[in-house]
């Protein structure tokens, strides 16, 4: 194949990339800070790199103080170094997500503007952030918009690589940095971060039997770089941990994309309507790029190619399991922002009535974006901030705190404190094996930390022992608990939210004690 006339094209320009960069980073990150933690995603993910934060243990995912292993730990790490620089806010709990989705559009802008020309690199950077999909999935505190940040530059380095090897052009850098990132897709989460980028430039470049290239991918210095970046993880929660890898791969990867039993269950077609729908305005003109793909100019690099067969690849293997979350299909967005603008390109500026539906898609794309993210904020029913402060504004150091058959994952983030909490359970339940949930999650943590488990999962005779204790105690539940416990009826209800309340329990109260079953005050005080 002759690149001869692509690769002459001008060399990167620092000044316009910086602008990009910094253009996304204002623009994805303006409203993180607008709302509190999403349960139980961002509660979940935030409340483990707390925990990494406050404990000092930069290895080992905790969630209530145990070992926490469905994910890998890049997020996490990333969260915590921002929690520590900008303290436990949730900008900074989002920040993760808003650098990943920043690197993402500076990615395809340089990738498109180093190969097909600056007009149609700006406008592919703009029709990918105003998505809004994406732009909420970069203020969105889970490991989705990192991975798919990994997977996306992972893939378009890849091309990119392939491009400066077929025109003779040096690509050491580029292959260096496709190993780095695809090392960091399976730091992000897992097996995913190498199986979709491989997936894809396998088969765009079968299809075209560009075979010499495909074996160009394979660099052996490269391959070193990536087991430097994962071996030593894996191995340290290995050693501390003897059934680590079994559970990491087979139960967390293999078991989780094959079988059923997950959230988020939905039928084979989910994701088209999730592109169409959270893509819009710019899914409308998917009409246009299918119409225009033939008559578009031909396709001598193979770049469009590139992007269909990477939209189709990652809609088609997240469809294929039974659980879906709509935070899956964010690698997608990447080729779908291309095809828009690619195709869409030669009408910009050239057709009146093409130029104004552009800019008008652009105006409504980023007051829905905005729009969205103001509609979460107004309403959030499960945010335990609100709690939180109210009891930060009375616990007393050395007053236990104790969830009722619940667990608010991002409590103690913002009680900006403990991170290790006894719930009370009914643990020994069969069912617990059967549903994904809050309930498995810490039951599997336990498995990994036998000695602590005593001290976080809690049978009712524990709590009672506890009221009747001699400390203040505090319960974090939902109202129904009062049916089963109704000596909390006797207690000081100090805050309410969206039938979630708090109470303080002072086991010196005699109404307490009484509908308690406490012994008699004399018996437990001097």
């Amino acid at each position: 194949m002759n690149l001869t006339t692509a690769s002459r094209s001008a060399p990167i320009d620092i000044g316009p990339t910086l602008g990009v960069l910094a253009g996304a980073l204002l623009w994805l990150g303006c409203t993180a800070w607008l709302r509190p933690l999403f349960l139980p995603d961002e509660g979940r993910y935030v409340g483990v790199a707390w925990e990494m934060l406050r404990s000092g243990d930069w290895f080992t995912p905790t969630l209530d103080g145990m070992p926490f292993f469905h994910k890998p730990p890049l997020f996490y790490w990333l969260t915590a170094a921002a929690l520590q620089v900008f303290g436990a806010n949730e900008w900074a709990a989002r920040l993760a997500s808003v650098l990943a989705a920043s690197a993402t559009v500076t990615a395809l802008y340089l990738f498109v503007r180093r190969w097909l020309g600056e007009r149609r690199a700006r406008l592919a950077a703009v029709v990918l952030a105003t998505q809004p999909l994406f732009f909420v999935g970069a203020q969105f505190a889970n490991l989705d918009m990192l991975v798919a940040a990994c997977i996306s530059i992972s893939i378009l380095l890849g091309a990119h690589a392939v491009f400066r090897f077929e025109a003779g052009e040096p690509r050491w850098a580029s292959l260096a940095g496709l190993y780095v990132g695809v090392a960091l897709g399976v730091l992000a989460k897992g097996l995913i971060g190498l199986v979709l980028p491989a997936l894809v430039l396998f088969l765009w470049l079968a299809a075209r039997r560009r075979w010499r290239a495909m074996g160009s991918l394979l660099w052996p210095p490269g391959l070193v770089i990536a087991l430097a970046l994962l071996l030593p993880w894996f191995a340290v929660m290995q050693h501390r941990h003897a059934d680590f890898l079994h559970y990491f791969f087979v139960v967390q990867q293999f078991q989780r994309y094959a079988q059923g039993g997950f959230n988020g269950v939905a039928p084979f077609w989910f994701y088209g309507p999730v592109l169409l729908v959270f893509c819009l305005p710019w899914s409308g003109w998917l009409s246009l790029a299918l119409a225009r793909q033939r008559a578009v100019a031909a396709d001598p690099l193979g770049t469009r190619a590139l992007m269909w067969t990477w939209l189709v690849v990652v809609v088609v293997f997240f469809s294929l399991p039974q659980s879906k979350l709509i935070g899956y299909v964010l690698p997608a967005l990447v080729p779908l922002a291309f095809l828009i603008a690619h195709c869409a390109a030669p009408e910009i500026g050239t057709s009146v009535r093409a130029t104004r539906a552009w800019w008008a898609s652009a105006g409504l794309a980023v007051c829905l974006c905005v729009g969205v993210v103001i509609g979460f904020s107004l309403n959030h029913p499960k945010s335990s901030r609100e709690l939180a402060h109210a009891l930060a504004a009375r616990h007393a150091t050395g007053e236990s705190i104790v969830f009722l058959d619940e667990y608010p994952y991002d409590l103690a983030f913002y009680l900006h404190g403990s991170t290790a909490f006894p719930v009370v359970s009914d643990w020994a339940s069969a069912e617990i094996a059967m549903d994904d949930n809050w309930r498995k999650e810490l039951l599997d943590a336990a498995r990994f930390a036998p000695t602590l488990a005593p001290d976080r999962l809690w049978n009712e005779a524990q709590f009672k022992a506890a009221v009747c204790g001699p400390k203040v105690v505090w319960v974090v539940a939902s109202l129904d608990q009062l049916q089963r416990y109704p000596f909390l009826a006797q207690a000081e209800r100090v805050a309410m939210n969206f039938g979630r309340a708090v109470w303080r329990l002072d086991s010196s109260a005699a109404d307490l004690r009484a509908a308690a079953g406490c012994p008699a005050l004399a018996r437990v005080r001097s």
